[in-house]
């Protein structure tokens, strides 16, 4: 591959790079030599679970891996315990150490799922942040001006607003540059909301003398299967990189034709080209969309799980939908694991009550997954669940 190809593949969907010629410049030295350059990207272990919107930055990682990038993937143990107030109109909730340490063991389970091992180094940030101490914290305070912070638009906002901006708050973008620092990293990966501290760490390195700045690499937020806001888990709108071969299929299905190419872009590994194939071959109606998101659904799912999963997940959709002729287009809702079989019906609008709910059950009305549930006090497991009550009303529950 040219170092023009790699530099497409590299940049392709990014939303900004902030250094560009000097990430060519490495790209290019490893062409020519082998030698390698390094790539970090921090992620707070806030939830346990990481989701499709953060495997957009994993494999952005994983591209430059191939074009010459050594990973650093930076656990900010330290750091979740402040909260990244990035967009937030108040101040966030801090989370306790034993919770962050918790959920930081399942980061380090999902993340090869994506990236390579053998060219990735796991960093936990408080192994250089915690050592700082009262005397290194207030060297690196004096590096950056309160007027320079307040030009971060969330800050500005709420400063103008009155709204309160606590101390603790303005050290967030500072310690995240650090990272960088300690790290003395040539690339610094992010959210398009994080461009200002994914900055503040090009500008530290400056200003601690590193004899280079980082270039800074933003990736767009990825819309989450409602396909308005952001992919959350607290928004429920989320597919789990861990999630159950089954369940992931059926969510990647789920999403709208306009949504899939969003997908395709930034988590296909098909090429550019390749996706612009699919897109006239859908325009022109040679292919159908649904066949189009099938691939990608495969696509995916056999990444994070296996092929051997994959193709066994959508086997089992296909039965439960094509061979059973249940319409593909059902209403879907979210529900917590347990819940209450009546309850669901009540609420998803297929019975008026939960009395009327286990009447159904009682008369052998109700299915799931195409068979007959008998018993009026089922609760829910995780999963993804297609529920039936009578012969025109239909459900998809996705319980998590």
């Amino acid at each position: 591959m040219s170092v023009t190809e790699a530099m497409a593949d590299i940049t392709r969907g990014m939303g900004e790079c902030i250094g560009l010629e000097y990430l060519q410049s490495l790209v290019e030295k490893f062409y020519a030599t082998g030698e390698r350059f390094s790539a970090k990207a921090g992620f707070d272990p806030t939830a346990p679970d990481l989701h499709l919107g953060h495997a957009v930055l994993l494999n952005k990682l994983a591209t430059l891996q191939k074009h010459g990038a050594r990973v650093q993937f930076v656990i900010g143990d330290f750091t979740a315990t402040i909260g990244d107030p990035s967009g937030k109109s108040e101040t966030r909730k801090t989370l306790s150490f034993e919770e962050v340490l918790v959920n930081a063991k399942t980061y380090e389970q999902q993340v090869f799922k994506i990236l390579d091992p053998a060219l990735t180094d796991v960093c936990f940030n408080s192994k250089w942040l915690r050592p700082l101490g009262a005397d290194g914290l207030l060297v690196l305070t004096s590096k950056f001006s309160v007027a320079r912070m307040l030009e971060r638009d969330d800050f500005e906002k709420r400063h103008r607003e009155k709204k309160p901006i606590s101390m603790v708050e303005f050290m967030y973008p500072l310690l995240q540059g650090y990272d960088s620092v300690a790290l003395q990293s040539d690339i610094e990966l992010g959210g398009n909301d994080q461009k200002f501290n994914l900055l503040v760490g090009r500008f530290l390195q400056r200003a601690y003398g590193l004899s280079k700045e980082q270039s800074v690499l933003t990736m767009p937020l990825l819309e989450g299967l409602d396909g308005v806001a952001k992919m959350s888990k607290s928004l429920g709108n989320y597919i789990g990189v861990s999630e159950e071969p089954k369940g992931m299929y059926a969510k990647l299905l789920s999403i709208s034709d306009a949504l899939m190419w969003r997908y395709y872009e930034l988590l296909s590994s098909q090429t550019s080209a390749e996706i612009a194939t699919l897109k006239r071959g859908v325009e022109k109606g040679v292919l159908h969309p649904k066949a189009v998101k099938e691939n990608l659904a495969l696509e995916i799912t056999a990444r994070l799980h296996s092929k051997e999963l994959a193709a066994e997940a959508k086997a089992a959709f296909d039965l439960i939908f094509s061979q059973k002729q249940i319409p593909s287009d059902l209403a879907q809702m979210e529900f917590s694991t347990g819940v209450w079989i009546a309850q669901v019906l009540k609420e998803a609008g297929l019975s008026p009550s939960t009395s009327q709910a286990r009447r159904d059950i009682k008369a052998g009305g109700v299915k799931i997954d195409q068979e007959v549930l008998l018993d009026e006090q089922y609760h829910f497991s995780s999963g993804t669940y297609v529920v039936q009550v009578g012969k025109r009303k239909f459900l998809k529950a996705i319980i998590h």
